[in-house]
């Protein structure tokens, strides 16, 4: 979905040929995000851009392209908290039922694609592993609309809180939630009950695992104390 606000970002260097937009149509969603990638400019894109060249495919799309990075070990200073910003509010204009909106200081907000771009090529390898996880009609209910949908999109919504949650820099902080959301994503465009209940599974790791992350830090500060404490004459 686009809005006025994002044609007016559209940049000539970011759209897509006819023949990239013809790739665009096809089933494979590896294949879609390769062409994406492959897309990308040599120097920074804006979010804005981005949704330019994922142009009128779903949000759920778009989404699956924001979590991608996150599947391999690698930090890339202020990409979780600018693409964890545009999956909080696709859960949420998907809850409320309303045309994706993004404010100037997300949209306009430049990421570098030095290191995207292979962080990306090398995440789609694993996507497209996860990609032949998912069967479609799968587990109905959990894919139906009303009160499941609800919690779709809250699942969605808490996926993308806890990839925005400041542990950037430990291993799998990232990765943990990437995994729920891209579950979540895949099953709601595949109509597939059984990667959103893993998408379900995944955000409760990931909480579990923050939990220990918190409660050892704590642990570790109260050490700490007692030791420079005992120092003390």
């Amino acid at each position: 979905m686009k809005n006025t606000e994002t044609e007016a970002i559209a940049v000539e260097h970011v759209q897509l040929t006819q023949e990239q937009a013809a790739e665009l149509q096809m089933d494979s969603l590896g294949e879609k995000l390769r062409v994406v990638i492959g897309k990308l400019p040599p120097d920074g894109i804006t979010l804005g851009e981005i949704l330019v060249l994922v142009g009128n495919d779903s949000l759920m799309f778009l989404t699956c392209f924001l979590t991608l990075v996150f599947l391999i070990p690698v930090s890339i200073p202020g990409v979780s908290t600018v693409f964890g910003a545009a999956i909080l509010l696709i859960g949420i204009n998907r809850l409320l039922g309303r045309t994706l909106w993004l404010p100037k200081s997300i949209a306009n907000r430049t990421v570098s694609t030095d290191k995207l771009r292979g962080a990306l090529e090398r995440a789609l390898i694993w996507f497209r592993r996860l990609e032949r996880v998912s069967r479609p009609h799968r587990l109905n209910r959990l894919t139906a609309d009303g009160v499941m949908g609800v919690l779709n999109n809250c699942a969605l919504i808490l996926g993308a809180l806890l990839l925005m949650a400041p542990f950037g820099l430990i291993p799998f902080s990232n990765t943990f939630p990437a995994v729920a959301i891209l579950f979540l994503a895949i099953g709601l465009l595949q109509r597939d009950g059984v990667c959103i209940l893993i998408g379900y599974v995944a955000n409760v790791v990931t909480i579990i695992y923050f939990a220990i992350l918190i409660a050892g830090g704590g642990v570790a500060i109260r050490e700490a104390f007692r030791y420079l404490w005992g120092l003390l004459p």
